[in-house]
């Protein structure tokens, strides 16, 4: 059977940004590039992630200035997978962990990102035939935890 993998649908144009950047700074390049989350790097690795959900809830909501920096209300530790895994094993850690963007890492370096939205492409994209294939994996992996 054909597996949709992680490393097919992920978003390979990513933005990040050092610990040490304003909030207004990360702000203005989310709204530059029209995307959703930066990754957040420390010594050029990565250690979390701001999301637009972040600067509702961790920014907004408690009134932070815009002069705060992204290690003081970045989402961390950050929660990854890895390129070759499925689809199905991006959407399972997605549910668990309550979150809408998933970056993928490589060789300690974060080289795309699955979204919710990217899942949702995939299932209202897809022939009938990709979308068979979709849930006849979705089945035959809920047959195996069953067991």
């Amino acid at each position: 059977m054909t597996h949709t993998f992680v490393k097919d649908v992920m978003i390979n144009d990513l933005a990040t940004l050092d610990v040490s950047t304003s909030i207004k700074d990360a702000a203005k390049l989310m709204d530059e590039k029209n995307i959703g989350c930066i990754i957040v790097t420390k010594n050029q690795l990565p250690v979390g992630i701001l999301t637009e959900r972040d600067f509702v809830k961790r920014i907004t909501a408690k009134e932070k200035p815009l002069s705060i920096v992204l290690e003081e209300v970045m989402s961390s530790p950050l929660i990854e997978i890895d390129p070759n895994e499925t689809v199905w094993e991006a959407a399972q850690i997605m549910k668990i962990n309550n979150i809408h963007k998933l970056p993928v890492k490589k060789d300690n370096q974060i080289i795309g990102i699955v979204t919710t939205t990217d899942l949702v492409k995939i299932c209202s994209v897809g022939s009938d035939s990709e979308m068979r294939k979709i849930c006849d994996q979705i089945i035959t992996r809920m047959e195996k935890e069953n067991f």
